[in-house]
């Protein structure tokens, strides 16, 4: 059975949109389909989605395009402490923008070459949009270049509504119940 090329966004406050978005790459991998992850704001490489690369490869791939560092959304203060997990929080860069703009032209170039995977996953790319760092307009001309063959999700804490009317289906995710203390269990958080 052949796709039809659809848009699916995760977007919300909750956690585990990523974890959505790899729950489908895994359907798909199931099948024999070709799946390439591109990272918006993410650089760390501990996680499981970008160490399974080297088991999952060549039908799976992953790229980042982050830099190191939490990016601040707002003006109040520069450090976050949840539930005894401490960051320190920077502004958007110029840096930022550019390397969001290489993932632009990245993701470009792995829809249009030769061997086109089946889904495309843009990670974190609504909430670059929403923080400015990618301009909404550049992701939906990208998404008006998907072969019809191929399926684009869409992740991030918020999504423009530009996004959101773009896409085909569109699931909110929202966090009901979490414990007070951060959690960071290795192969479930990361």
């Amino acid at each position: 059975m052949t796709t039809m090329g659809h848009i699916y966004l995760y977007y919300g406050t909750g956690g585990g949109k990523t974890a959505a978005s790899l729950g489908l790459a895994l359907r798909s991998l199931g099948h024999g389909h070709h799946v390439v992850v591109i990272q918006f704001l993410k650089y760390w490489k501990k996680t499981g989605e970008y160490k399974a690369a080297k088991t999952l490869a060549p039908l799976y791939e992953i790229k980042q395009f982050g830099r190191p560092g939490w990016i601040k959304m707002g003006k109040a203060g520069t450090d976050v402490d949840v539930g005894g997990f401490k960051a320190s929080l920077r502004s958007i860069t110029e840096e930022d923008k550019v390397a969001a703009k290489k993932a632009l032209k990245y993701a470009e170039e792995v829809i249009l070459g030769d061997h086109p995977p089946e889904l495309i996953i843009l990670d974190e790319v609504c909430l670059a949009a929403h923080m400015g760092i990618v301009e909404s307009v550049d992701v939906i001309a990208l998404l008006e270049k998907l072969p019809p063959a191929m399926d684009a999700i869409l992740t991030g804490r918020y999504a423009p509504n530009s996004l959101i009317d773009r896409a085909d289906f569109v699931n909110e995710v929202k966090e009901v119940k979490a414990m007070k203390s951060f959690v960071s269990t290795v192969g479930i958080q990361y």
